[in-house]
């Protein structure tokens, strides 16, 4: 056991889950969690999923601390960094579950301490679901967790995170901050970006009333209404911190939409055809990957 006492910035979902997973497979002695919401803190307690509970700051926590994970939204995660720097015991080991890396590792350049060891980290699991009650310790069971180490990173304390993260049931896969985040932004934050459009533009049609849509909604509507009942706050500051590589891939999108635009208007049905045959291959190549 490298870490045996945890403690987890904020205990919503992915914390919530991260502090059920670590007990139940036995990796941390002591899992102690922080959240700036009172309520929050209330249920964790009650839920007693974790050894203390801080409805302020966690410096008491984190001097005891030998991994802290950050799972705060995007946009604080190097506010929360800092704020528990100089209390971080030596050897430490600060990561995070944000799903934008380069605006975080950036953003803490030149700042960590030399004795605590910085390994930014996104394990790839969630759910529609928010709040310390939504989590479960199965979350990251047969799912990735990216690491983004910094070039200078101990090799050792990359190691023992992989480990943790392997314990909790994730594959780790290691990689560059930036092809993160535009992997990211093609998988996973343009298809949110789409479904909010889509839904709030369903809902706001003139010719058709709220009781309808939701009436007559047909199962691909249904997934993209469930996509749009994510966390907005969480997504807001997601697009944000991950702007360059969230426009890009929405340039992109544009382009291939106008096109198969085009081709509808020109009764191409090759054209669409060919579209779709390809698409349909890439569901199936993701079907055959999926562990479950």
């Amino acid at each position: 056991m490298r870490f045996e006492t945890l403690l987890i910035i904020g205990g919503g979902l992915i914390g919530s889950s991260i502090a059920r997973a670590a007990r139940e497979k036995a990796q941390c002695k002591t899992i102690y969690i922080a959240d700036t919401s009172e309520s929050a803190c209330k249920t964790i307690t009650r839920l007693g999923i974790a050894d203390g509970v801080a409805d302020g700051p966690a410096d008491h926590f984190a001097a005891q601390a030998d991994l802290i994970i950050l799972c705060t939204p995007s946009a604080r995660l190097a506010t929360s960094a800092m704020a528990l720097m100089p209390s971080m015991k030596t050897g430490a080991v600060l990561t995070d579950v944000g799903s934008v890396k380069e605006h975080f590792v950036d953003a803490m350049a030149g700042r960590v301490r030399n004795d605590v060891h910085f390994i930014p980290g996104h394990p790839i699991a969630g759910t529609e679901n928010s709040g310390p009650e939504a989590g479960f310790a199965a979350l990251f069971e047969n799912r990735w967790c990216v690491l983004t180490p910094p070039g200078n990173a101990d090799e050792k304390a990359v190691e023992d995170l992989t480990t943790f993260w392997e314990k909790l049931g994730s594959d780790v896969a290691v990689m560059d901050p930036s092809r993160h985040d535009i992997v990211m932004a093609t998988t996973s934050h343009l298809p949110h970006l789409i479904a909010y459009t889509l839904v709030g533009t369903a809902i706001d049609m003139e010719t058709v009333t709220r009781k309808e849509v939701v009436k007559f909604s047909a199962g691909g509507f249904r997934d993209f209404t469930r996509i749009a009942a994510s966390d907005p706050v969480m997504w807001r500051d997601v697009f944000l911190t991950n702007k360059t590589a969230t426009l890009e891939m929405v340039d992109r999108f544009i382009e291939d939409l106008t096109a198969l635009k085009r081709a509808i208007r020109w009764d191409d049905g090759d054209a669409l055809l060919d579209s779709f045959a390809k698409t349909r291959d890439i569901r199936r190549r993701i079907l055959d990957s999926d562990p479950d």
